[in-house]
């Protein structure tokens, strides 16, 4: 990838930052999570020291592609003018209106910093038409000399301030992307064994090709959360009203196959904490993952996090591994009464030396490590990008790393 190893080659040059600053709103518009404000501010903030004027793009939710105001970037301003030490300016017109936008970009002075509104206000950033995207794209590249890519979270989407605009202007990847990259590779190329994969969040789907791709590299795969009562019907046990992809037991027995002859261990919950509904005062008990109909609930309860004995388990084979990724929380982190076998994970990733690798996979991961009162520097590395890091990892090819690719 073309890297922006020194911010001062774009000294007096307008330059164009596409960030990840898609943070989590309570009801009030407070964020409750600035993770991914303060991973975004070492280049914007090198940019600004160097003498470049910059111009922050960036999205909030899922607008579709009209103006709405419970998706303005307004909130997130305060605490990135907080995370890089300078005011921010911030253009809030529509961005269809270019004569304004310029104006505003025409005002500023070298080292400052303007955050333009929601790109997801305009239906181009996002359209399946490449011709109304590039068309957006172009819109976007007249503001500026230069464009860094540093938004991790979105260069798994063809969308006009990832990929189109790549393809206008001089373009490089930033620090935090060219970091992520860095740490992905370590990954999959040559992990320190012994490597241990420990995966949980809702859906087995969403990390079915993770598990094929990683199948063959790691010593051990953990499996939580709700993914794991696929696994645990894959081996005849009846799962209550735990969340279960019945059109994926076959993939799964395939997998626990394959991890049998290839030597590498499935590690899987033997208790699991029952609850007697989704709530978090609800009645709940602790069974053998083989017994998990036994409660007084029968075969309406479900369950909501592993086990103590398992937790312990899990965090043993973490302890001993030199190469950890974790993606997707145990449980319902949210629900204290729900959040032990998170937190054991998490407990295990920081309680054993910093001479190891360790990886927390973005998403629903950082959101939980930060809600139980971790602290980012805890781990070796907390990703940016959930999808983004997934997809990577799955070796699939991501559109707003390779437009970045040094072209022959």
């Amino acid at each position: 990838m073309r890297r922006l190893d020194d911010p001062r080659a774009l000294a007096g040059q307008r330059v164009l930052v596409r960030s990840d600053l898609n943070v989590p709103l309570s009801e009030d518009g407070r964020i409750t999570d600035a993770g991914r404000i303060r991973a975004s501010a070492p280049t914007i903030r090198a940019l600004a020291e160097a003498g470049a004027t910059v111009i922050v793009m960036a999205h909030l939710g899922r607008p579709k592609g009209t103006p709405d105001p419970r998706y303005s970037l307004a909130p997130v301003v305060p605490a990135l003018s907080k995370a890089i030490g300078r005011v921010v300016h911030f253009e809030t017109g529509p961005l269809e209106d270019t004569a304004k936008v310029e104006q505003a970009v025409a005002g500023l002075q070298p080292g400052e910093v303007l955050l333009l509104e929601n790109l997801r206000f305009h239906p181009g950033e996002t359209s399946k038409d490449d011709a109304e995207r590039l068309a957006f794209a172009r819109q976007l590249a007249s503001l500026a000399d230069a464009f860094v890519s540093d938004g991790f979270g979105v260069v798994h989407r063809k969308q006009a301030s990832v990929y189109d605009i790549a393809t206008l202007l001089p373009s490089y990847a930033g620090g935090l992307v060219a970091r992520e990259v860095e740490v992905c590779d370590r990954l999959l190329k040559n992990p320190e064994h012994p490597y241990a994969v420990v995966l949980g969040g809702s859906k087995v789907s969403d990390k079915l090709g993770v598990i094929a791709n990683l199948l063959s590299r790691a010593d051990t795969l953990v499996i939580g959360g709700g993914m794991v009562y696929t696994f645990l019907a894959a081996q005849g046990h009846r799962v209550g009203k735990s969340l279960l992809e019945e059109d994926q037991i076959e993939t799964v027995r395939g997998y626990l196959r394959q991890a049998e002859s290839s030597g590498v261990q499935i590690v899987l919950p033997t208790d699991i904490v029952m609850a007697a509904s989704f709530a978090a005062d609800a009645e709940h008990w602790v069974v053998p993952a083989d017994a998990l109909e036994t409660t007084p609930a029968g075969a309406e309860a479900l369950g909501l996090d592993i086990g103590p004995e398992s937790a312990q388990r899990f965090a043993n084979v973490i302890a001993e591994a030199r190469t950890v990724f974790w993606n997707g929380p145990m449980g319902v982190f949210e629900f204290p009464a729900f959040a032990q076998g998170t937190r054991a994970v998490a407990n295990a990733l920081t309680s054993h030396g910093t001479d190891r690798l360790t990886v927390v996979g973005g998403g629903d991961s950082a959101a939980a490590v930060r809600a139980l009162g971790f602290d980012d520097d805890q781990f070796g590395h907390i990703s940016t990008g959930g999808g983004a890091s997934l997809e990577y990892l799955e070796g699939k090819t991501l559109p707003g790393l390779d437009v970045l690719k040094e072209r022959a």
